[in-house]
């Protein structure tokens, strides 16, 4: 590297705004779901779909984990972005319309799930416009809203999804609000950043991923009522990462609702949508110049 290369933030954003969240609330629950089935395999090593067990973690989404996680939202009311690939629109139409017709927002979340990489913007382009082709095909949704598989970025993918007219990116983990990317041509998309807290495929997978044991409920609850509560107090947004595979599980289904009943104690949340804090921010964005 040249002596003369200066340091610079790896993100150029100034810091999130200080903008009130609607209807004088404190705080916004943003649940977002990760809707992977098998594509999370197959983006990990094609090879897979010749390895029938590991690709029946990512089969259990649509057969059990999206319907039951259905019910659930539909019983506290509550409004979710399910960020789909591709693949799993495809290889699963049916289930993927029963999210939309619940009213859930539909996310773009690649095509084979591959992880963004810096240099290869031409299998990104592919990976965006094909995931958008398929959605747009099967469900008749354009997205306005991204989140990274594996949760990797790089600025000309920003580009890309902005100039392809994405909205809103949640992937990023440098802020608790909401920001607007700065890119070298202009504004970027909006950021809603996630805390890697709130992934549960950090505590209900690992084991096929590692040697790591699974956490169990009080162990997962604890940290979600933690990190919830600070974000609250701080006035952020507590954005999820969850995935059908790992909280549609039976025991990790009861995790999530007890912390969905945790989270309703309070009346200053405001429960939304990745959609619906894009719109906000705009909107307050607007009136601020």
């Amino acid at each position: 590297m040249s002596n003369n290369t200066h340091p610079h933030p790896a993100n150029l954003a100034p810091p999130a705004p200080d903008f009130p969240w609607p209807d004088g609330k404190k705080c916004a629950l943003f649940p977002g779901f990760d809707v992977d089935a098998e594509s999370v395999w197959l983006g990990m090593d094609r090879r897979n779909a010749e390895r029938l067990v590991t690709m029946s973690y990512g089969g259990y989404e649509a057969r059990v984990g999206i319907p039951k996680l259905l019910e659930l939202l539909a019983r506290y009311d509550v409004r979710a972005t399910f960020f789909v690939t591709g693949w799993t629109v495809e290889a699963h139409p049916a289930v993927c319309e029963t999210i939309l017709k619940a009213g859930h927002e539909i996310g773009h979340h690649g095509y084979w799930h591959l992880r963004p990489e810096p240099g290869d913007l031409t299998a990104m382009v592919e990976e965006v416009d094909r995931g958008f082709e398929a959605l747009k095909r099967v469900l008749g949704v354009k997205p306005v809203g991204y989140r990274a598989p594996s949760g990797e970025s790089f600025t000309e993918l920003l580009a890309l999804l902005r100039d392809r007219g994405i909205r809103y990116s949640s992937s990023w983990r440098d802020d608790i609000r909401p920001y607007r990317h700065v890119l070298p041509d202009g504004p970027g998309p909006i950021e809603i950043p996630v805390n890697y807290s709130f992934d549960d495929w950090n505590f209900g997978i690992t084991h096929r991923m590692s040697p790591r044991a699974l956490f169990g409920r009080e162990e997962v609850l604890s940290i979600w009522r933690d990190e919830f509560d600070q974000t609250r107090e701080w006035g952020g947004v507590a954005t999820m990462i969850m995935h059908p595979q790992v909280s549609g599980r039976p025991m990790r289904y009861r995790i999530l609702e007890e912390f969905l009943q945790y989270v309703r104690r309070y009346d200053d949340v405001w429960w939304t949508t990745g959609r619906e804090i894009a719109e906000h921010f705009e909107a307050c964005e607007q009136a601020s110049k």
